[in-house]
């Protein structure tokens, strides 16, 4: 009888193992903070009650019952399965695991965007002073987010933050701003017509941590385009440099002499005049001492810049090339080749099979030169598709044996010159007669600029970098090694106003600038990311053979199929 109570009594205490780990949990709950005492009731309540447990498979062999062994096993599933489930949402809010299955890659970030993200030096946070909480907005600054930490973003409802608004100098619903350390910028004004755009965006993020800017010159004085809004001007192209945080300033060689020395890169876009011995040597000059130059020459123009390319080993061809294979995609005509072949280079690695198109272009011919390196940038289709036309006033365009050159043809080329720089003090002795190869004739560049700067470019290349260690120059700094880039084009047209946002030509513009500006760190353009059209557009024949087709042909099918198996059947 002793033992029977005895047992009951062990029996009521180990109940009070749950009591007390329902009091620990209460504890830790409403304090939100889980100290000594929380923790003591905690593991005194779960001792207790693991003891019970064993005590009370041990009084009545529990353990061994088919019951609890199915009981236990499904309870160790069941535990798994939720161990697996939590396990899994753990990894998801850690690691984010994307895939962007649109073929315009709409809901991804470009790689420019990327990169730039996740090599940003300082936090940036971008501020929306709006009510409203765009969905396609959000998704776009998410993905931000995600490249790095160092991206924030918050909504703001000015009227709630009127401070914080004021700060600002908000003046708008659905104004964008960002803001890194004490710099704030207006990235521009969301609404429902115009969401928030990722070009915009990296753009003024590209602004607002980079603090160079580079100056761009244009050359004007021989018929160049216009820097103003007006017919053929290029006036969107100017304004894509500033977006691109270049400074872009006029320039007119015959006034000056020379090229400034903070120029970045100097634009020569359509002159039709051309440009005396003077200026030619200035910018021959500007090249030897680590300039950048790019070159967009139109056919029927002589601008006298043979000397100076020939230096490079380039020719412009005085024919016009010639495209009839997008002449009804373009609608321009076959005098507006449209390339979709890219060379491999900085400028058009991100271009794939993208379309470009240059009216009115003639084409290049490119000749290896010691110490130059030459990257076709723009071809042509392969004839037939394309040719270069000699006989620029026939009205019918065709290909002409002997007079007329077989594509594909080259529309743009990007070379690189390495050299060693002039020493400050002590003058080179004997000059070396730097005999360059030339595509054309005898060479007549060789008197142009005096041998110091231009020697490098003739010599072996391995020479050039060895040659700072016998020289008696007393500064061995004064002799780093520069490179010179030149970008040639032969046409200006893609980039005039109107054209310039059409396809990629602007990207071919942007990219050629950013890189002949040798700021390697600068994100290159960025093209908007359109879905395609996929709708099919039906004669009303095709309509009509269609209906008829869903709606009694299909059918009258079916049935006839199912007559045939009953008639077998039966």
């Amino acid at each position: 009888m002793k033992i029977v109570a005895k047992n009951k009594l062990w029996k009521y205490l180990f109940w009070f193992g749950p009591f007390l780990i329902t009091i620990g949990l209460t504890i830790g709950l409403v304090s939100e903070h889980w100290g000594l005492i929380s923790l003591a009731f905690l593991i005194t309540g779960i001792i207790i009650s693991g003891l019970g447990i064993i005590w009370q498979s041990y009084q009545t062999s529990w353990w061994s019952r088919r019951s609890t062994q199915a009981g236990t096993n499904a309870l160790v599933a069941t535990l798994a399965v939720l161990a697996i489930l939590g396990l899994i949402n753990f990894l998801g809010t850690r690691y984010h695991l994307r895939a962007d299955l649109t073929e315009a890659q709409l809901f991804t970030l470009a790689p420019q965007s990327q990169e730039l993200v996740r090599v940003l030096p300082q936090p940036v946070k971008v501020w929306v002073f709006d009510i409203n909480q765009n969905p396609q907005d959000r998704e776009l600054l998410e993905n931000y987010q995600r490249q790095s930490s160092k991206f924030k973003y918050e909504y703001i409802d000015p009227q709630a933050r009127p401070g914080l608004a004021e700060k600002f100098g908000v003046k708008d619903y659905g104004e964008v701003y960002l803001e890194s350390g004490e710099k704030r910028q207006l990235v521009q004004t969301v609404n429902q017509n115009e969401r928030l755009s990722e070009i915009r965006l990296t753009s003024r993020l590209q602004q607002l941590t980079n603090s160079t800017t580079a100056k761009v010159y244009l050359l004007q004085g021989h018929g160049e385009r216009q820097l103003s809004p007006g017919k053929d001007a290029i006036s969107q192209a100017v304004q894509g440099l500033g977006d691109k945080n270049f400074t872009t300033s006029p320039l007119n060689l015959a006034e000056t002499s020379k090229v400034p020395q903070d120029a970045a890169v100097v634009i020569v876009a359509g002159p039709k005049r051309g440009f005396f011995e003077g200026e030619v040597k200035a910018l021959q000059e500007y090249l030897n001492r680590g300039g950048n130059l790019l070159l967009m020459i139109d056919p029927n123009t002589d601008p006298k810049l043979n000397s100076l390319l020939q230096e490079w080993g380039v020719r412009l061809d005085n024919r016009l090339a010639v495209d009839v294979s997008g002449e009804s995609v373009v609608g321009l005509g076959p005098a507006a080749p449209l390339v979709t072949e890219y060379g491999q280079h900085p400028i058009t690695k991100d271009f794939g099979k993208g379309n470009s198109f240059y009216p009115i272009a003639r084409p290049l011919e490119i000749t290896p030169v010691p110490g130059v390196q030459a990257t076709p940038l723009l071809r042509t289709k392969p004839y037939p598709s394309s040719w270069a036309e000699s006989d620029l006033q026939s009205e019918k365009l065709e290909f002409n044996e002997g007079k007329d050159m077989k594509g594909p043809l080259t529309l743009g080329v990007a070379l690189t010159r390495k050299q060693a720089a002039k020493p400050a003090s002590t003058p080179q002795s004997a000059p070396t007669p730097s005999p360059l190869p030339s595509p054309t004739t005898q060479s007549k560049a060789s008197p142009t600029p005096p041998a110091p700067s231009a020697s490098p470019a003739s010599p072996a290349p391995s020479a050039s970098p060895a040659s700072p260690a016998p020289t008696p120059s007393p500064t061995p700094s004064s002799q780093t090694a520069t490179e010179s880039r030149l970008v040639v084009l032969g046409n200006s047209n893609f980039a005039t106003d109107g054209l310039f946002q059409q396809q990629l030509n602007g990207d071919v513009f942007l990219n050629s600038v950013t890189w002949l500006s040798q700021q390697d760190q600068q994100p290159l353009s960025i093209r908007p990311k359109e879905p395609k059209n996929r709708r099919i557009t039906l004669t009303t024949t095709q309509g009509n053979l269609l209906i008829l087709s869903s709606l009694l042909l299909l059918p009258l099918i079916g049935f006839a199929i199912a007559v045939i198996i009953w008639w077998k059947r039966r």
